[in-house]
C-alpha cells in the first residue's frame, strides 16, 4: 500500500510545486490576508484545495483523515480514521511573500501518531524529498534518477552547524544559542528547508524552542520522517518522540533535529541551559 500512496503523494507534491511557482513568479495575485499571527495568501489556499481534492478523490474519507493548516478544525481532533494525511500546502509563507525562496510543501501520512510516509518539496531548489518508514529517504529532481539520502557527521562536536529560524525566537532562545559551543549559524525559512540543509550536508543541527506560539503537526511530521530515515534524529529535548494527531496540533516545549551526532548530549546540554536560565529568570 505504501508504494502506491507514495507515488500519489509525489505526484501531488510536484503538482503543488507547479502551482506555487506560478504564484511566486507573479502570474497570479497573492491576495495576502492575515490569519491569526501568520499571513495567508491565495497560493496557500490554491495548493490546499489541489492537495485535498486530489487525495480525497483518490482515497476517500473512510480510512483516511485529512489535517491541513488551511482547513484545520480543532473540534474534530484527534481524527478517528486509522490513517491521517498531515499537510502544510505552503510552509514558510513569509519567505514566499519575501521572495527568499525558502518555502516548501509538506505532505505526511500518519498512523498511530507517527509518520509512515512523507514528502517535502522545495520548489525553488527544484527538489522533492521523500521517505517511507523503514524504506530510507530519497531526493529527486524532475527527469533525474532519485538519490538516496544519508546524513554525515561534522568534523567535531563544536563544529556542528546550526540552522535556525529568522523570526521565531525570543530572549530565552537567544540566550540558549549563546551558551552552546556550536557558533556557526545559518538562517533558513521553512522547517522543510531547514531539514533539507541537514540532508544536503550544509548543517548538522536544528533546534526550536516555543515562544508565544508553537510549531504544528503540519510543520514537523513530513520533515521528521525524511531526516530520521536518512540516519538523523528528531526528538523533544527530553529525547521523547513527537506524537501527531493528538488533541492539540501544537508541539509545545522544544525539539532538536540533528544528523544523529551527539544527539543525546546536545539534548541534555540544551535542557540544562534552559533550566539554569529559567531559575535565574524567576
Amino acid at each position: 500500500m505504501l508504494k502506491s500512496l507514495l507515488q500519489l503523494a509525489r505526484q501531488v507534491g510536484w503538482g503543488s510545486a507547479d502551482i506555487l511557482h506560478r504564484y511566486y513568479r507573479g502570474d497570479y495575485e497573492l491576495d495576502i490576508q492575515k490569519a491569526s499571527t501568520d499571513p495567508v495568501t491565495a497560493a496557500d489556499l490554491a495548493v490546499n484545495r489541489y492537495i485535498l481534492d486530489t487525495l480525497q478523490r483518490e482515497l476517500g474519507t473512510e480510512q483516511f483523515g485529512y489535517l491541513s493548516e488551511e482547513s484545520y478544525v480543532p473540534d474534530i481532533m484527534p481524527y478517528p480514521q486509522p490513517y491521517l494525511w498531515v499537510i502544510d500546502p505552503l510552509d514558510g509563507t513569509r519567505d514566499f511573500i519575501g521572495r527568499t525562496g525558502e518555502y516548501a510543501v509538506h505532505i505526511a501520512l500518519v498512523e498511530a501518531g507517527r509518520p509512515i510516509l512523507s514528502v517535502v518539496v522545495w520548489p525553488e531548489a527544484q527538489t522533492l524529498y521523500y521517505a517511507t518508514l523503514g524504506g530510507g529517504a530519497y531526493a529527486e529532481t524532475r527527469g533525474a534518477e532519485a538519490r538516496r539520502l544519508s546524513v554525515t557527521p561534522a568534523p567535531s562536536f563544536e563544529e556542528m552547524r546550526i540552522v535556525i529560524s529568522r523570526s521565531h525566537r525570543d530572549q530565552r532562545f537567544d540566550a540558549l544559542l549563546k551558551r552552546l559551543p556550536q557558533t556557526q549559524q545559518t538562517y533558513v525559512g521553512s522547517v522543510g528547508c531547514k531539514v533539507a540543509t541537514i540532508l544536503e550536508h550544509r548543517a548538522e543541527l536544528y533546534l526550536s524552542l516555543t515562544t508565544h506560539s508553537a510549531p504544528k503537526d503540519w510543520d514537523l511530521a513530513a520533515p521528521e520522517l525524511i531526516l530520521t530515515e536518512a540516519g538523523g534524529q528528531f526528538t523533544h529535548f527530553d529525547l521523547t518522540p513527537l506524537k501527531y494527531n493528538g488533541a492539540d496540533v501544537s508541539q509545545w516545549g522544544g525539539f532538536l533535529a540533528s544528523n544523529g551526532q551527539n544527539h543525546t548530549e546536545l539534548c541534555q546540554r540544551v535542557s540544562q541551559i534552559l533550566k539554569e536560565f529559567d531559575s535565574i529568570d524567576t
